[in-house]
């Protein structure tokens, strides 16, 4: 579905018209620059590259100067493809921006998770934790518990649940509602959480009706 890409700019609440407080989110969404189209008879699928934030010719590696030198377009830092959108009405150096959104809409947004490093299987799963605090059990509060049998088939298991590294993966949150969308300062709110940390790159997606 065709859509923008965006940056997190944080968390509030607003309140609706029956003055019931709601929690949501406030992204800057676009402007977001076009970069070139990818066409069926070329490249076996219709989509549209798009290109957020700004990004220094210095800091640009050459294959990717080249790309955008050949387009005309300035170097972007985040850039992403899009299906869904009209391709007659689009070219290179278009500019999108976040007017194609309107209130009440559902929208799916991507994003980087907050990384929480290495943690144990009480914060990354919600375990309760082995037994209680007395009988000297001094080490063994926050611990897994067993994780299968010792002598068949002397292995774990493919998808056990253990202490390992949290967060800092794509996660995608779906049927967000837009609550406001204020085109001169290219916002859009959207009702509850999105993933990520303040300032974090998000891809805004359309859902279909």
């Amino acid at each position: 579905m065709p859509g923008l890409l965006g940056k997190k700019l944080g968390m509030t609440s607003i309140f609706d018209a029956d003055g019931k407080l709601i929690p949501c989110t406030v992204i800057e969404a676009g402007p977001c620059t076009v970069l070139q189209k990818r066409s069926k008879d070329k490249d076996g699928y219709e989509a549209v590259q798009l290109g957020f934030a700004k990004k220094s010719e210095k800091n640009v590696n050459k294959p990717m100067a080249g790309q955008f030198k050949a387009h005309k377009v300035q170097p972007m830092q985040f850039i992403r493809e899009f299906r869904g959108f009209d391709m007659n009405t689009l070219n290179s150096g278009d500019t999108v921006t976040v007017d194609m959104f309107a209130a009440g809409e559902k929208v799916t947004v991507s994003g980087t998770s907050k990384g929480k490093g290495f943690q144990g299987v009480m914060k990354r799963h919600g375990f309760g934790g082995v037994g209680g605090a007395t009988h000297g059990q001094h080490n063994r509060l926050r611990a897994p518990g067993s994780i299968g049998s010792s002598s068949y088939p002397s292995r774990v298991f493919r998808g056990m649940r253990m202490a390992g590294r949290t967060g800092g993966r794509r996660t995608t949150y779906k049927n967000l509602t837009v609550l406001r969308v204020i085109p001169e300062s290219n916002i859009i709110i959207v009702k509850g959480a999105v993933p990520g940390s303040r300032k974090g790159l998000l891809e805004i997606h359309k859902q279909a009706k």
